[in-house]
Formats: structure tokens, C-alpha cells, sequence
């Protein structure tokens, strides 16, 4: 049986070091912040999940949660508040609270806040070909472009794609990420 992972405190908030089963408030979790491009949770700790990636993202009107991107495994979505967009396969759609979007492997996507304040989202992304060398690709999308949240060059490498955006650091929850603050 597993036993309960342990933690440590850090500057950043709640770090989870092993394994084991937890219960962690996203508030108090470390979490990631660039300015322009929203801030996320890193639930998981030091320790990836080995099966599924999952992450809160908070995103003010306008900020796109990464880049436009595929990936070989299946990635899902829940606007848990506010609204956003969905560029998808070269198409935009309006998202608000409570609309799932499932992204089957291949599937070009990305989202952008949208509306008058920010909107939360739950990600969960599939891992089973995360570190494989056909893990997913950055395609060359004019609609990603538009919103700030696509490559000029199509490539497969993150660092490529990242890099003319604002890395996002290390920090401590900010009130007002979360409805409720």
C-alpha cells in the first residue's frame, strides 16, 4: 500500500518530494507566473506523475496558456471560471465556465483567456509519449500568431518554441488566481 507522500515548505509554496497519495490546495501550491502569459500550478511537486500531467492555469483576457502545439498523446480541458478561446485545427471557438474540451492525439490547440476577468482552467495531459522524440510539434498557425500564441517556424523543440515569451518563474499563489479569494 502507498503510503502518504511528504512535502516541504518552500518560498514558492507546498513542494511534494516522493511518492505516495496527498491532498494539496492549489493556493498552496508552487506555482509559475510571467507577465503576459498567466500563471499555473505545479501540483505535482518535484516528483512528475507518471501517467498524467495535471495543472490549474489562471489566465487574465488575452494570455494564451502556452504555445500552439500537437501533442502524441491526448490532452483535456475544464473552464472551471471565466471564459476563453479555443484556436483549435486552425478555428476559434468561445469557451466559458464548465465546457470540456477533449484534444485527441494530433489535435493542433491552444487556449487564450478571453472576456472581462480572468478565467480558470484544469488541464490533464496523457504522458505516455512525453520524453519520446515524437512527443508533439509547434505547427505554423497565422490564427495562433494573431493571439500572441504561435511559432513563426514550425518545430518540435519547447525551447525553440518559448523562446520569444517571458519565461515563467517560480512563486507563491497570488490572491485573486482563483474565484474565491
Amino acid at each position: 500500500m502507498p503510503g502518504e507522500a511528504s512535502f516541504e515548505e518552500t518560498a514558492t509554496g507546498r513542494n511534494r518530494t516522493d511518492e505516495g497519495w496527498f491532498v494539496l490546495n492549489a493556493r498552496d501550491a508552487r506555482w509559475h507566473h510571467a507577465a503576459g502569459r498567466g500563471a499555473r500550478t505545479d501540483l505535482e511537486g518535484d516528483v512528475d506523475f507518471p501517467q498524467v500531467g495535471v495543472h490549474v492555469c489562471a489566465l487574465d483576457p488575452g494570455e494564451p496558456m502556452g504555445m500552439y502545439h500537437w501533442e502524441a498523446d491526448q490532452e483535456d480541458f475544464l473552464v472551471v471560471a471565466g471564459e476563453a478561446l479555443l484556436l483549435v485545427e486552425g478555428e476559434e471557438r468561445p469557451l466559458r465556465r464548465w465546457d470540456f474540451v477533449h484534444c485527441p492525439p494530433q489535435t493542433d490547440h491552444i487556449i487564450v483567456g478571453a472576456g472581462e476577468g480572468p478565467c480558470v482552467i484544469v488541464a490533464v495531459g496523457a504522458r505516455e509519449h512525453e520524453d519520446s522524440d515524437g512527443w508533439g510539434g509547434y505547427p505554423v498557425e497565422q490564427l495562433a500568431l494573431d493571439h500572441d500564441a504561435g511559432v513563426t517556424a514550425g518545430t518540435t523543440d519547447p525551447a525553440v518554441a518559448y523562446a520569444s515569451v517571458p519565461r515563467r518563474e517560480p512563486t507563491a499563489y497570488r490572491a485573486g488566481w482563483l474565484p474565491g479569494d
